[in-house]
């Protein structure tokens, strides 16, 4: 899975090996070795792990990645494209390469991952991807256009991918959470209007955790999903509706 280190991520990971499967990690930022400590409190679940450092949008660190994890675990059955990034700021003041950042990271190397990825699936004839797209695929958010269209692009990516690979026994689908206390969050949440007026905005009154969304990605994973395809299912404690 992608952007495995932290947040909604680790959960992620975590919640897979529990469950019984191998998992092997990537991320592109060079750190104090956080992705590294995911892939060792998988091995103490008594799964398998592998750490890689990875660019998901460039193609060379994309095909290295899958390569490795083909070779050291013999077969990739579930793909998770998680990684991502939020730069705040409004369209007509945006610099084109906060656009670029976005699109690149949220819709590129989803795209990248889910090709190689995906052609090691076709030969097995079998397989699951799950793209963690967001909420606001579905609705505008002020100050966060970038992020809005790169998550839209998931959920159509998504949806192409469901239509072409579901011939060769591949499910394709998306979960899309609401607002989350993350990492990625921290920076909004730490005004005190802006949390109280989030969580009034919440129908089950509370902000989502990440736990919340394990469990559907698990769903997904599973056989007791093996019908479902091209899906994008919200996890926003009910604000969509």
């Amino acid at each position: 899975m992608s952007g495995g280190k932290k947040g909604l991520g680790r959960e992620i990971a975590i919640a897979l090996a529990e469950a019984g499967a191998d998992v092997a990690l990537c991320t592109r930022t060079v750190d104090d070795g956080a992705l590294e400590r995911v892939a060792e409190e998988i091995k103490k679940l008594g799964r398998r792990s592998l750490a890689v450092r990875a660019d998901t949008s460039q193609k060379a660190d994309v095909d290295n990645l899958v390569d490795r994890v083909a070779s050291e675990f013999g077969r990739i059955d579930i793909l998770v494209n998680n990684a991502a990034v939020l730069i705040g700021g409004t369209m007509m003041e945006m610099p084109e390469s906060t656009w670029e950042r976005h699109f690149n990271v949220n819709v590129k190397g989803y795209f990248l991952l889910s090709q190689a990825v995906g052609k090691k699936m076709i030969e097995q004839r079998k397989g699951c991807i799950i793209n963690i797209a967001s909420d606001l695929a579905f609705k505008a958010a002020p100050h966060m256009g970038a992020y809005c269209a790169s998550k839209a692009a998931v959920v159509m990516l998504t949806r192409v991918l469901a239509q072409e690979l579901g011939q060769y026994g591949i499910r394709v689908n998306a979960v899309a959470p609401g607002l989350l206390r993350t990492g990625m969050s921290e920076p909004f949440l730490a005004n005190p209007d802006f949390f109280t007026y989030m969580e009034s905005t919440k129908p089950l009154g509370r902000l989502g955790e990440n736990g919340d969304i394990t469990g559907a990605v698990l769903f997904l994973a599973s056989d007791a999903s093996k019908y479902i395809s091209g899906s994008a299912i919200v996890i926003d404690g009910g604000v969509l509706a």
